[in-house]
């Protein structure tokens, strides 16, 4: 069996941008080694969990690893809060949160990420305030900062077990069954949490929809206060005032393993809680790799050494790179579109100075989503995808993007479907 390197760029697929002369930020990028790819392979495009659906993030990567996402899948926050060390019981409503500015009024939203500036120290003295300042009515919290602006939130209830088909106070999410999905329009407005129509316990998801409004409210009023969000206001920065809440669930997912569903080892690295907690309810094995430095061409040409050294320890390597994901929601193509070259300069032209590397090794190249800079947010859109590596017969593919893979032979495939045919290519 050939090795796998199986590579997702987060949020790499996007829309023609005018001042790219009508490109993508991938069309425009300047990407040698991922064009080569696709010649040597097949490309093609796809759904990632569904057609029409934008997705997040965790329910596209559970597609992706081969899960029917509508079956296991139960909220994003049990998987980050899982992923942190926190204890997930049925019946405990855990979140995924942001730490977000609101104007005086304590309901428009000025920024949903405080700038993205927000330091780990501040972020921890606003987590121990808010786990030692607020009291709610008939139940208790664990509030935890992660990375940046995120945070997890879990909720237990003294009044029995909670429900999680409620709506989220972060207006740019919102709950379809227990997808959380991407609004590509939306009011900057923070939101009250209301049971969902279709709860399968409408008693509990309103006592959950309830507390969280009562955690948003006196959270809130602990944040005004705090000194760290007035030394922030005193820097001409914005203020850490209030938590949005988003993806509740109420228990864990209960996967198999990928080596009970493929009879395969794989290994993975991962940057975000999420993906940590996926790889961990699925048996992937978290290999360790440093945090990033800033600097482009140290952080993935590292990534691309450790990946060619790990893989000699599993038959596949899971590698999910954050990069583009992040300039494409504040909608800026230039550091996408610089992004998506450094990550083919740094990381693929690293891994292909191995000589012979695909004679052995199939390298899958994807996303997880696409995430426009037009709209700033996920989008509905197929992602790219190319496979490569001896005993594929190349299709004539030309480049590596949006547009060329409309005409790649593998046509529109689904996520969950992609795994197996990987490991499938990898055994002929």
């Amino acid at each position: 069996m050939k090795k796998i390197l199986y590579i997702v760029l987060d949020g790499l697929g996007d829309q023609p941008i005018k001042e790219l002369g009508n490109k993508t930020p991938l069309e425009a990028a300047l990407t040698p080694n991922m064009d080569k790819l696709a010649q040597q392979g097949v490309t093609g495009l796809m759904h990632t969990v569904g057609e029409g659906i934008a997705p997040e993030s965790d329910v596209a990567v559970i597609s992706l690893l081969g899960f029917d996402a509508h079956k296991y899948y139960t909220g994003r926050g049990p998987l980050e809060s899982f992923a942190e060390g926190l204890k997930v019981n049925d019946g405990d409503l855990a979140f995924r949160v942001n730490f977000a500015t609101v104007a005086d009024d304590g309901l428009t939203i000025l920024d949903r990420r405080v700038g993205r500036n927000l330091s780990t120290e501040e972020a921890t003295a606003l987590a121990k305030e808010i786990n030692s300042k607020v009291i709610l009515s008939n139940a208790t919290f664990e509030f935890k900062n992660t990375i940046g602006h995120r945070g997890i939130l879990i909720i237990r209830s003294a009044r029995g077990r909670l429900c999680a088909d409620i709506t989220n106070t972060d207006p740019a999410y919102e709950k379809q069954g227990a997808f959380g999905i991407a609004k590509e329009k939306f009011e900057m407005r923070l939101m009250a949490a209301e049971a969902l129509n279709e709860a399968l316990d409408l008693g509990a998801a309103q006592e959950a929809a309830k507390l969280i409004n009562e955690f948003t409210h006196k959270s809130h009023k602990v944040l005004q206060d705090s000194l760290v969000n007035k030394k922030r206001l005193s820097e001409k920065k914005p203020p850490a005032n209030v938590i949005l809440s988003r993806d509740a669930g109420d228990k864990l997912p209960k996967f198999p393993t990928i080596k009970e569903l493929y009879g395969v080892n794989f290994g993975s690295f991962v940057e975000m809680p999420v993906e940590r907690g996926i790889a961990l309810l699925t048996g992937l094995e978290i290999v360790e790799v440093p945090s990033h430095t800033g600097h482009n061409d140290v952080d993935f040409g590292v990534w691309a050494k450790i990946a060619l050294e790990k893989i000699k320890e599993f038959d596949g390597l899971y590698i999910h790179i954050k990069g583009p994901d992040e300039p494409a929601h504040d909608g800026d193509f230039k550091t996408k579109k610089e992004v998506i070259s450094a990550i083919d300069k740094f990381f693929f032209g690293q891994l292909l100075k191995k000589k012979d590397l695909l004679s052995d090794t199939l390298i899958a190249v994807t996303a997880d989503h696409s995430t426009v800079c037009l709209i700033k947010a996920h989008s509905a859109d197929p992602v790219p995808l190319l496979i490569s590596g001896l005993g594929i017969k190349p299709d004539g593919s030309l480049s590596f993007s949006e547009k060329s893979c409309t005409e790649g032979s593998l046509g529109i495939i689904l996520g969950k479907d992609l795994m197996g045919m990987l490991i499938k290519y990898a055994r002929e």
